[in-house]
């Protein structure tokens, strides 16, 4: 199905902000705006698009259906080859990781399980928090779509990544380990929940774990990233506590 509708955007601009909005929703197969038409125009190939489909879709960043100029064009025109999806940037990134904590322990002389895992959450979070903040309100927009607080707070997809970064500067620094390890382990854990929820629901839609730089799927994948984390901050709450003599 293809549908236009006029709008009420202006300028590239304006479609980068619905980008990560329409990217995200499944039944949208391929869309396009022409920002040289008086109207704006925005054409949407999918599964039942509708006017109220499109409108509020488009009233997520903020703008609206003027009207709806065609439904049935003669010619289809061809769509634009898929932006492809991969782990390989994520893949890329862990190992960067792994490779940097195990030369960091091999330069102290020898293995600690302590320091390698704080300093693998301190790389994480520094390196995701930055993709994020590339385009903080396309990775705002993207997160809105499955994170069960950001869902209902906007804000937080803004806020979030400044979280990430204040947790990997206070990894890196070793500020109040039990503190961080607890938020990170609530942050985490709440940040699972919205990942759990997409794969149940069979959910196709873009994971913005690396912000809306990679085109990243919402799998299995993303979860376990999550759930690293979340263990790591609570096997060193337990070292902690056992070096506190609890």
């Amino acid at each position: 199905m293809i549908r236009t509708f006029g709008t009420t955007l202006r300028c590239e601009s304006c479609v980068a902000k619905i980008k990560p909005i329409f990217d995200a929703e499944p039944s949208v197969h391929h869309w396009s705006v022409d920002t040289n038409a008086p109207e704006k125009p925005i054409t949407v190939h999918g599964e039942n698009v509708s006017s109220d489909l499109v409108n509020r879709l488009l009233e997520k960043a903020g703008y609206r259906v003027t009207r709806e100029i065609t439904t049935t064009p003669p010619v289809e025109p061809s769509a634009e080859p898929a932006e492809k999806q991969s782990y390989f940037p994520l893949l890329l990134i862990l190992a960067y990781l792994l490779g940097v904590v195990g030369i960091v322990e091999y330069a102290n002389g020898s293995f600690n399980w302590e320091r390698s895992m704080r300093h693998f959450m301190s790389g994480f979070f520094l390196v995701f928090s930055f993709f994020k903040l590339l385009n903080v309100t396309a990775f705002a927009d993207a997160y809105m779509t499955y994170d069960v607080v950001a869902k209902r707070l906007r804000a937080y997809g803004f806020i979030y990544p400044f979280i990430e970064l204040g947790l990997g500067i206070a990894y890196l620094a070793n500020f109040n380990p039990l503190v961080i390890n607890l938020v990170t382990l609530v942050v985490m854990g709440v940040s699972s929940i919205g990942v759990i929820e997409s794969l149940l629901n069979k959910r196709k839609i873009r994971c913005a774990c690396l912000g809306t730089v990679f085109n990243l799927p919402m799998s299995v994948v993303t979860l376990v990233e999550d759930a690293l984390m979340v263990l790591m901050a609570a096997a060193m709450l337990l070292m902690g506590t056992n070096h506190l003599g609890y």
